[in-house]
């Protein structure tokens, strides 16, 4: 039994839509890492909130910063 599909709009309620970020986030960095190891490339990934907070992430050592 597969998934439905997720109807793509802006979800309203404001800790609703946090617990989703969050939980997207950490999939998001783990499918960016995965990427990496299994393909052996460098990824970057970059992210903004809507608070304005950055979070990186880069498979490789030679990180430049972002801000």
């Amino acid at each position: 039994m597969g998934r439905g599909k997720v109807q793509l709009k802006r979800i309203e309620d404001k800790s609703s839509r946090q617990v989703t970020f969050s939980k997207r986030k950490g999939g998001l960095i783990k499918k960016a890492r995965e990427l990496g190891v299994l393909c052996d490339v460098e990824v970057a990934l970059v992210i903004f909130s809507d608070q304005g907070r950055l979070y990186e992430f880069s498979s490789a050592e030679r990180k430049k910063k972002v801000s």
